[in-house]
């Protein structure tokens, strides 16, 4: 008898889930699947599950597949089962190619092509539709995408577009989705856009979508005019889409927990905001030879700017820029200064030049300090005038982080406009407008 076993999730139990469970039987006589935890699945990263491990443990069983059901409820438990259970065979869905290569020492593993097209369920009617979600350009943020997508219950990468073609099917062959080059096609094919594509289009993009009746998630900069910004707002409230920018540190738990302190008061009254991010870039980069669309604010500036209007608003009174800028004109360093009523506000910034990258939230009785990267918040310090008291903080930051972004995307899908606070469609409108302000500045 030839023994297998297999592992997942099975959360709204879709038409894929029963292809991987029909093709794990059939490599064997014996299927054993282990059913994991809500517990297990926070801890491993999985974001947002929706049915009860008794619900999906019913689904799993209705399929007739499994022989045998067991629960997976820690790291480490599949070398022990294999052994437990005189396993032949190891397999699981192809999104996992080599990841459990070590088990190849226990048993045969074997990874199983992934269903695409996912839209339906197999078994009951789902409380929950499954979002088909498409990807809109193919550069280094949208490779970081689709892992991260696959870590969050309720969604799926149904296909990417890309007016180059031959891209477009470079990455759908790596990711094992759907590519297009007829945009029309791509957008029947989705409920959803995420936008991946240079700033410039981004524009562009965002009315196409919501005209084509489909949500959309925009990286940042989402827009780079004030009025574009609004814009496309109305038309998403016009149609009853959802438009959300996806700036992932304004959705990362350690980053709204250090809100959360700031806000609570014990640092007294914030008068200062002063926050830094740097990175080098490679001289070649799109990044450092646009002129119009490159350069280190446009590329970091949503990170920097985010702390800035959650904790001091955008009603600032002045705002002006200071940069150092490389042969093709681009500016390799920008350091933004904005005046309050009652305070001050530093953004730094550099593609071309590295510096010290924290935030730091001073206020009338102490002052919160994160080191770099403070944009992946997992951990930051508050102190006070007695040096001796320092209280410290923590929080999971998870893969990428774009799984937080994501999982909030469907949240507000599912859930409607109530979520929007973590970013809020004035701060996005201000940060373009901040954008604007950068770009004529650096004209004159």
């Amino acid at each position: 008898m030839v023994r297998v076993i297999t592992y997942g999730t099975f959360d709204l139990f879709h038409e894929g889930h029963y292809r991987l469970l029909q093709r794990a039987k059939a490599l064997g006589d014996y299927l054993i699947v282990g059913v994991t935890t809500e517990n297990y699945d926070k801890a491993r990263g999985k974001l947002g599950v929706v049915d009860s491990v008794i619900t999906r443990i019913e689904n799993v069983k209705k399929t007739g597949f499994a022989d045998e059901v067991i629960i997976e409820e820690s790291a480490g438990q599949k070398f022990n089962d294999i052994k437990k259970y005189r396993i032949d065979i190891f397999t699981v869905g192809s999104d996992w190619t080599g990841y459990f290569d070590y088990l190849k020492d226990c048993c045969k593993v074997v990874y199983l092509e992934r269903t695409r097209n996912i839209s339906s369920t197999m078994l009951r009617e789902q409380r929950q539709h499954i979002m088909r979600i498409g990807i809109i350009g193919n550069g280094r943020i949208a490779n970081r995408f689709v892992p991260e997508a696959r870590l969050v219950s309720g969604i799926t990468v149904q296909g990417v577009y890309n007016p180059h073609p031959h891209s477009a099917k470079r990455f759908a062959e790596k990711w094992e989705i759907d590519g297009y080059e007829d945009v029309e096609l791509f957008y029947d094919a989705v409920d959803a856009v995420y936008i991946a594509s240079p700033h410039k289009t981004h524009y562009e993009y965002i009315n196409g979508a919501l005209e084509h009746g489909k949500h959309v998630l925009c990286e940042k900069p989402m827009v780079l005019q004030r009025r574009q910004a609004k814009e496309v707002f109305a038309l998403a409230k016009k149609r009853e889409l959802v438009l959300f920018e996806g700036i992932k540190t304004a959705y990362c738990p350690g980053f709204q927990k250090l809100l959360g302190i700031a806000y609570s008061g014990v640092i007294g009254s914030i008068r200062n905001v002063e926050a830094c991010f740097t990175k080098l870039e490679q001289e070649n980069s799109r990044e450092l030879t646009d002129p119009v669309y490159g350069g280190s604010f446009i590329e970091l500036g949503s990170y920097v700017m985010l702390p800035i209007l959650k904790l001091m608003g955008a009603d600032y009174e002045k705002v002006s820029f200071d940069t150092i800028n490389g042969e093709k004109g681009v500016d390799l360093f920008t350091r933004v200064t904005l005046k309050y009523r009652n305070g001050l506000a530093t953004a730094t910034c550099g593609l071309g030049v590295k510096s010290e990258g924290r935030l730091l939230i001073a206020g009338t009785k102490g002052y919160i300090l994160a080191e770099a990267p403070w944009w992946k918040t997992s951990y930051f310090e508050v102190h006070y005038e007695d040096t001796s008291r320092v209280d410290k903080f923590s929080e999971v930051f998870l893969g990428e982080g774009l799984r937080y972004e994501i999982s909030d995307f469907l949240t507000r899908l599912n859930h409607g406009e109530k979520d929007d606070f973590k970013l809020t469609r004035g701060e996005t409108v201000a940060l373009a407008g901040i954008m604007e302000e950068f770009m004529k500045a650096s004209r004159e």
